[in-house]
């Protein structure tokens, strides 16, 4: 792909918004209420269990997080009256989120569990497409924590899946801020903000210098998580710290990119043919992010890009062929303590 492609296709990816997004009933209970899949509390459970816990161990985490949860839930419930039985099927349902939670450093009784979300993926196929996809793009956030599974596979290393949030809405001209993976350099972050459609601020992580549980093969699985709080946007794969990002503050004058890929000794002639083409699309991808970091740097002087609320929702951009990126025990938290 040449540079003018790639160009095309980064702003595509920086591009994508929650317009249009499939909503749910109004009731404002409804979020809270949405019961989790069975495969969301064998996930929680599995994850518990391979951390070392025993069974008693992950016994008593679960009560207690189910007593924090219905300790929340009775906080939260004087606008609505509902049976004992609901009651304790909401407590039971968020418990996994209320015992995830303090992995990234939040009380979950500084807030409320605003939607569970039900598997979704968004599934790509052609030349710089993208996708996006929120079963409650009614939901707004302003403080929050929201985190998922994503399953991925993709052709080409720099298509990826991700969050976009505090979104304005805006197909057009959006005003927002994108969270996403991808698979270049054996697995890359970006956070990137719009400001009416062009890209205002930028920064780029490579999480496997941090998180040596970081999957960048297709048909892998990373846990994606962003707490935003204010001005401050954290970000997490695995539930481990990857950046933090100030909005108020301009770009990086320089980003540090990975070293160029290396052939290996004795590399017979479709070995040296993979190579090439890994090291072409390194140099094309790496001269782009460092042509985008050019603009961000001043368009961030000229426009405004720090937001303090607007809508979320779930990314899929594809640079070229077949890109699919499965979320699953989705979640998000408002902060409103």
């Amino acid at each position: 792909m040449d540079k003018k492609g790639i160009l095309i296709l980064f702003t595509c990816l920086l591009l994508a918004t929650g317009c249009n997004l499939a909503t749910k009933p109004s009731d404002p209970m409804y979020q809270t209420l949405t019961p989790l899949t069975a495969s969301v509390i064998g996930t929680a459970t599995a994850r518990a269990l391979n951390s070392g816990g025993s069974g008693d161990q992950l016994a008593t985490a679960f009560d207690v997080a189910t007593q924090k949860s219905s300790e929340i839930y009775a906080t939260q419930t004087a606008r609505a009256s509902l049976s004992d039985a609901s009651k304790l099927a909401t407590a039971t349902a968020i418990a996994p989120v209320v015992a995830e939670l303090p992995r990234y450093g939040i009380d979950p009784g500084l807030g409320h569990v605003a939607w569970l979300q039900g598997p979704l993926t968004i599934d790509l196929n052609g030349y710089q497409q993208n996708g996006y996809a929120n079963d409650f793009s009614q939901v707004t956030a302003k403080d929050f924590v929201m985190a998922a599974d994503i399953t991925w596979f993709t052709q080409y290393g720099f298509s990826g899946c991700g969050f976009m949030f505090r979104s304005n809405g805006d197909k057009n001209q959006p005003n927002q801020y994108n969270i996403f993976l991808t698979r270049f350099a054996d697995g890359t972050m970006v956070f990137a903000a719009t400001a009416k459609g062009d890209i205002a601020n930028l920064r780029v992580y490579f999480p496997s210098g941090e998180d040596k549980s970081f999957q960048w093969l297709n048909n892998t699985t990373n846990r994606l998580a962003v707490v935003a709080r204010g001005n401050l946007i954290d970000l997490y794969t695995n539930g481990v710290k990857i950046g933090e990002v100030d909005t108020t503050q301009p770009p990086p004058p320089l980003l540090t990119i990975p070293d160029k890929p290396v052939l290996p000794a004795g590399a017979n002639s479709t070995v040296q043919q993979d190579y090439q083409d890994q090291l072409t699309q390194f140099t094309q991808v790496t001269d782009q992010i460092n042509a985008t970091l050019a603009q961000a740097q001043a368009n961030f002087l000229n426009k405004k890009s720090v937001y303090t609320d607007g809508i979320l929702g779930f990314l899929g951009m594809s640079d070229s062929g077949r890109t699919t990126c499965k979320f699953s025990n989705a979640w998000l938290f408002i902060i409103d303590r």
